[in-house]
């Protein structure tokens, strides 16, 4: 058993707590990892909020991560104590009916019990106090050491900057993936991005990327806009500086609608605008923000009976296991961008600060 620090949720809505926390070693197909950098991610901030359906406390928050192989348990073969990885809360088991599938990377091995916040036999590896604490979305990297199933790691170049490739382990790797996987965005096309925050950058660098010629950026926060040109914007716009819906400017401004659009903010209005912005015939919407329990989205069926698509992506439609690793090779070759993401850099015991900087959108 490992004693080490964690910053602990004991209860919804409360400030995280460091603690020291006792770490189990890794069972059977379990790995267990010393996480070097965690970045900290709206999806964290959810759960704590106590609007997650799925939260249980008291529970090690944190799923962008990275790390070096402390120890592994029996039958694991794909890594080694001393390889660098970063962990995965999509894992890729490679057996199941959603790995064997091109179309998918919804992995559903251990969906269950991670989502009960255990390890798959049903356990967990982290105690505090005396009183057993949960695991997070199978990764729980606000800890010093975290255990996670051998199918939920991905081997990564040794070279990598971990403080930096972290972040390959959620948000940029969806944004990126929502334009070039789900969207499938086109080389001279038109693309409308909602919400500039870390997704949405990574949206734009795809289309970037992708080749798209016009690139807008939508957010109420202005002092996102030097950013979001940074990474390839090219214009942004405020809904609050229009009379009209937003959707109305965008058709208007693009001639009839814009060839992609996405959804970054996890806002069910926002949603449907970003879809009724899309042209008619050959629009297609991504949904990549995450909506709150229990919320629905709408629009008119005739949206979508003249040829608009409205889709959704989980970790930008990326096989995690086999795409995460070529990722960090993409970041190493300047191929994508990730440096340029970080704003800050804090000591692990300023975590609520990290949370209060991104509440404030800095």
């Amino acid at each position: 058993v490992i004693k080490c620090k964690a910053a602990v949720a004991w209860e919804a809505g409360k400030p995280l707590s460091l603690e020291e926390v006792e770490v189990a070693p890794p069972k059977a197909h379990e790995v267990r990892i010393k996480i070097v950098a965690t970045a900290v991610c709206h999806t964290d901030a959810y759960t704590l909020s106590g609007a997650d359906p799925e939260g249980c406390f008291p529970v090690i928050l944190g799923h962008e991560g990275a790390g070096i192989v402390e120890s592994v348990g029996e039958g694991v073969t794909k890594v080694k104590p001393g390889d660098t990885v970063i962990p995965l809360y999509i894992p890729q088991c490679g057996e199941c009916k959603f790995c064997k599938n091109p179309k998918t990377n919804l992995c559903q091995k251990i969906r269950i019990t991670q989502g009960k916040g255990v390890m798959p036999d049903g356990t967990s590896r982290f105690t505090c106090k005396g009183k057993q604490i949960y695991h997070f979305m199978g990764t729980s990297t606000f800890s010093e050491y975290t255990v996670v199933a051998d199918i939920s790691v991905a081997k990564i170049d040794a070279a990598a900057p971990l403080d930096k490739v972290c972040l390959l382990g959620c948000g940029i790797s969806t944004g990126y993936g929502a334009a070039v996987n789900t969207a499938k965005v086109e080389r001279g096309s038109t693309c409308a991005v909602f919400g500039l925050g870390g997704v949405g950058l990574a949206v734009i660098m795809g289309c970037k990327i992708a080749g798209a010629s016009r690139i807008i950026g939508i957010d109420l926060n202005k002092d996102k806009y030097a950013k979001a040109k940074e990474f390839g914007a090219t214009e942004c716009i405020s809904p609050q500086d229009f009379k009209k819906p937003i959707q109305e400017v965008l058709v208007e401004m693009t001639d009839g609608g814009v060839d992609y659009s996405f959804e970054c903010i996890g806002n069910v209005g926002v949603m449907r605008a970003a879809l009724e912005a899309c042209h008619k015939g050959w629009g297609v919407s991504v949904i990549v923000g995450v909506a709150a329990a229990g919320q629905e989205i709408s629009t008119r069926p005739f949206q979508l009976v003249t040829g608009r698509t409205w889709k959704g992506t989980a970790f930008g439609g990326w096989k995690s296991v086999d795409s995460v690793p070529k990722l960090v090779t993409e970041y190493m070759s300047k191929k994508i961008k990730v440096d340029e993401f970080v704003t800050h850099t804090l000591p692990f015991d300023k975590i609520n600060e990290a949370f209060e900087l991104m509440h404030t959108g800095k």
